[in-house]
C-alpha cells in the first residue's frame, strides 16, 4: 500500500506543507519563475481580465498576472494542494486562492477572459475532462494557454538525474523525478487540447534549469517535490555524493548549475459567439 500511495502521489505532483515552502524559495528561481509573462503575452492577458491560474501551486503565474489585469480585472488561483495555497496565500492575499480540482471546476460557465495552468497538466487524473472544464469556465473569446515540459531527452540535466535515481535507487524512483515529462512532444499535447478546443496551436519556447550548485540542484529537487516521502536521510546523503561527481559537467567553473529545460505552451480560444 505505501508504495502504490507514492507512486500516486508522485503522478500527480502532491508535495507536503514543508515541500511547498522550499518549492516557492528554490523549484520557482530555479525553473518557474522564467515562464509566467511569456505565457501571459501567448494568452494574451490584459488590463481588464479576469483571470484563472489551475494548478497554480504556490501562485507564480496568478501573482504575475495580477499586475497585468489592474483594478478592473481579477485573479484566482486554484490547487488541490493545501501546502501550496497556504504558501500562495501568504505571499499574495489580495488573490483569490482557491482548493480545488481541474477536472472539476467550482465556478460558472463563462466565469473567465484567459486560463492559464502552467506545468500541471500532466498531473491530472483525466486530462480530457481538465481542459473540457477549462472551455466551460471560458468566455466567448476568452483563451486558453496551458505549458508542459518538452521530452525528459530535452532536458540532459534531468535525463541524468534520472539515470542516477534509477542505478541508486530502482525505477520507482527515477519515476517520480521523470513525471512532469510525460507529455513531451507537440503531437501528444495538441491531441489532449484539441479535445475541447479547434484552433490548438503548440509552441516550443527554450528554458534553463539555473541552480546555484549540484548539491542546491539535489536538495531541491528531494526536498521540495514528492521524492521528499520517498528518500531516508541516508538514501539522500549517498545521492547527493554519488551526484557531486556524476553531475559535474553539468556547472561552470563557479559550481553553478545550468542546462536547457524548454517547454511547450498549446493555446486556443473560444469563439467569440
Amino acid at each position: 500500500m505505501g508504495d502504490m500511495t507514492t507512486r500516486h502521489t508522485a503522478a500527480a505532483g502532491q508535495v507536503t506543507d514543508t515541500a511547498a515552502r522550499l518549492y516557492e524559495r528554490f523549484f520557482v528561481p530555479a525553473l518557474f519563475g522564467q515562464w509566467p509573462n511569456r505565457l501571459l503575452d501567448l494568452g494574451g492577458a490584459g488590463s481588464g481580465d479576469d483571470v484563472l491560474d489551475i494548478a497554480c501551486g504556490t501562485g507564480v503565474v496568478a501573482r504575475t498576472a495580477r499586475s497585468r489585469v489592474g483594478a478592473t480585472g481579477s485573479v484566482a488561483g486554484l490547487d488541490p494542494n493545501a501546502g501550496m495555497l497556504d504558501v500562495a496565500r501568504g505571499l499574495a492575499p489580495e488573490i483569490t486562492w482557491i482548493p480545488g480540482r481541474a477536472e472539476a471546476l467550482p465556478m460558472a460557465a463563462g466565469s473567465y477572459d484567459r486560463v492559464f495552468c502552467q506545468f500541471g497538466l500532466m498531473f491530472f487524473a483525466d486530462r480530457a475532462a481538465a481542459v473540457a472544464e477549462m472551455a466551460r469556465v471560458l468566455r466567448p473569446g476568452g483563451r486558453v494557454c496551458i505549458a508542459t515540459w518538452a521530452q525528459l531527452a530535452e532536458t540532459p540535466g534531468y535525463t541524468a538525474m534520472v539515470e542516477l535515481l534509477d542505478e541508486m535507487f530502482g525505477a520507482q524512483y527515477a519515476d517520480a523525478l521523470a513525471a512532469p515529462f510525460c507529455i513531451g512532444t507537440s503531437a501528444e499535447l495538441t491531441d489532449i487540447v484539441r479535445t475541447a478546443f479547434d484552433d490548438v496551436e503548440v509552441h516550443r519556447l527554450a528554458g534553463v534549469a539555473r541552480f546555484p550548485s549540484i548539491d542546491a540542484w539535489v536538495t531541491t529537487d528531494v526536498r521540495a517535490w514528492t521524492l521528499d516521502e520517498m528518500l531516508d536521510d541516508a538514501q539522500f546523503d549517498d545521492l547527493r555524493q554519488q551526484a557531486s561527481q556524476r553531475l559535474a559537467g553539468f556547472c561552470d567553473r563557479s559550481g553553478a548549475v545550468s542546462f536547457p529545460a524548454p517547454a511547450l505552451v498549446a493555446t486556443a480560444g473560444r469563439s467569440p459567439r
